[in-house]
């Protein structure tokens, strides 16, 4: 029985140990100070939202990527918050963001921009503007035309119909 209760006092001792190193905050968000962006991945000429906390979430805060430049974060909830535009000339790539906090303490995360998944142009389905170039003007013009040659050609043919008149100005009846 000696060895079971040994056994239960190592098992324990283990159990405390492991709890402990869970229980410690990883060096991320220690002291809480982060800064998290949603999404983390993003397309280029999209915003990215940011959630940052310093150790005084009441006073603003700033945030620099290359990926969008230098943002403020305000306080808002108890905690620091921003939107940034990445510009659609961003190149796809993995860069820093970094949070920088009033009394000189920072954080920094990844930010994921893919290239922008957009066409520049709609597709060449048929009829629309997305067809190719602006015929409107050459339709008009056509219509307008074989709509002349139909007048001239009408009259003429009423003309033939009613034959040349007599020398009086009278047709026969």
């Amino acid at each position: 029985m000696r060895s079971s209760g040994r056994r239960t006092g190592v098992l324990l001792a283990v159990l405390v140990a492991v709890s402990g190193v869970l229980l410690v905050p990883s060096a991320a968000w220690a002291g809480d100070i982060y800064v998290q962006l949603s999404p983390s991945t993003v397309e280029a000429g999209r915003v990215v939202g940011i959630e940052a906390s310093c150790s005084d979430n009441t006073e603003p805060a700033t945030v620099e990527s290359a990926a969008f430049g230098t943002v403020t974060v305000q306080p808002q909830n108890g905690l620091l918050t921003a939107a940034a535009l990445v510009p659609e000339r961003t190149d796809s790539g993995r860069y820093r963001v970094k949070l920088n906090c009033r009394d000189g303490r920072n954080a920094t995360t990844q930010l994921n921009v893919v290239a922008s998944g957009r066409p520049k142009h709609g597709p060449a389905t048929g009829f629309g503007g997305s067809a190719g170039p602006d015929v409107g003007d050459l339709l008009l013009g056509g219509g307008v035309a074989v709509t002349l040659v139909g007048a001239v050609l009408g009259l003429i043919a009423l003309r033939r119909r009613n034959g040349p008149t007599p020398a009086g100005g009278r047709h026969a009846s």
